[in-house]
């Protein structure tokens, strides 16, 4: 009875998905037939485009939903759009009922490595286009012919947001770390702390995790508060958040303890983000991020080159910004990020002569 109704649930947002999800492809012409000329035949007459996120439903991810969605319009594709909240099951069966659907195409969003090979091989085996972000697919050290995995530079986002920690003392940085692993951007930036730790240059005091996927930041704030009471004033230096998520559970904790001693840098960025490193007295000095629209976006330049037979790289990654609070301004948010971070959600990669000439048609 349970699996019917996981099953039943899974039926529905696959014909929500399949129909209207996002309320996507209003940009697609209904003429299957027009030729446009000095573009490829593998984008001509618009393709359907299926995008995946396995996380939470928080900013980053509406953001990198639209950033894909949006690009994908714009070049006459039917784009849909569909959340699964970190339910791995879920979003297995979720990918094997799309593979069965009419999709040229599937982006997939934070697939476990244990898993997504297997998962995303039969979709490979029928010819669809595949791009990764956040997600390994790798069996025995093979990966799948014709798919690229993208990331944000992790390493980079990790050495930019701990060397501002190791900057708040000569001293070993007593730092209190959230982190969980198993996810791959995530073990990345951990190679990195790994790195601080092993230089001296931090100590960790403690390391927190979520147990609770649907209320990260509650889960998170209420640890923190449990961990806090063993650390009176001064022996802790800062926090350091790996996932911006989890920053946001601390920043709570430390406004409701009134912890003014300890500094909070996270990695990635958001509108709540930027509001609460705005606040008087806020603790939380900066973060290292990626534009999410910008990730999107990338992702459905190198979904439009497979689908136009064109080389594609096997792994791209995203440049690093830090976002620090002393640079914001009162109207600072994600969509003007770029008047003080240089080069903010901005890239020509990937930026064909034929892509431009498809935004030219289907903006008419």
């Amino acid at each position: 009875m349970k699996r019917f109704g996981v099953s039943l649930m899974l039926l529905v947002g696959i014909l929500v998905l399949a129909a209207c999800s996002n309320n996507s492809g209003n940009n697609a012409k209904s003429d299957t037939n027009e030729i446009i000329e000095g573009v490829p035949e593998g984008v001509q007459n618009g393709k359907k485009i299926a995008v995946l996120r396995n996380l939470a439903s928080d900013d980053h991810t509406k953001q990198f939903l639209d950033g894909a969605r949006k690009e994908g319009e714009a070049l006459g594709f039917k784009v849909d759009t569909q959340i699964v909240e970190n339910n791995d099951a879920k979003f297995q069966e979720l990918v094997s009922q799309i593979i069965q659907q009419d999709y040229d195409g599937i982006i997939i969003s934070h697939g476990k490595e244990d898993y997504s090979y297997d998962m995303i091989k039969p979709a490979v085996d029928k010819g669809i286009k595949v791009t990764l972000f956040d997600t390994v697919a790798k069996k025995n050290g093979q990966s799948l012919d014709g798919v690229t995995a993208t990331f944000q530079d992790d390493y980079e986002l990790a050495r930019l947001s701990l060397q501002e920690i190791a900057d708040l003392s000569k001293e070993p940085v007593k730092v209190i770390k959230l982190w969980f692993g198993g996810l791959s951007p995530l073990d990345r930036r951990q190679e990195i702390y790994k790195e601080f730790e092993d230089k001296g240059e931090i100590v960790t005091l403690e390391t927190i995790g979520p147990t609770n996927f649907q209320d990260i930041q509650g889960d998170i704030a209420a640890k923190v508060n449990a961990v806090l009471a063993k650390y009176p004033e001064g022996t802790v230096d800062a926090i350091w958040g790996s996932w911006d998520e989890l920053a946001k559970g601390a920043y709570k904790s430390l406004v409701d303890n009134n912890r003014s001693d300890i500094k909070l840098v996270s990695i990635d960025v958001s509108n709540q983000d930027i509001n609460l490193m705005k606040e008087n007295n806020s603790q939380w000095i900066s973060t290292a991020a990626v534009d999410p629209a910008l990730i999107g976006r990338m992702n459905m330049r190198l979904m439009a080159k497979k689908l136009a037979g064109e080389e594609t790289p096997a792994e791209y990654d995203l440049e690093a910004k830090l976002i620090k609070q002393s640079d914001l301004k009162d109207n600072t948010t994600m969509l003007n990020l770029n008047e003080i971070i240089d080069g903010w959600g901005v890239s020509t990669d990937f930026d064909e002569e034929w892509m431009k000439t498809l935004r030219e048609h289907y903006s008419k």
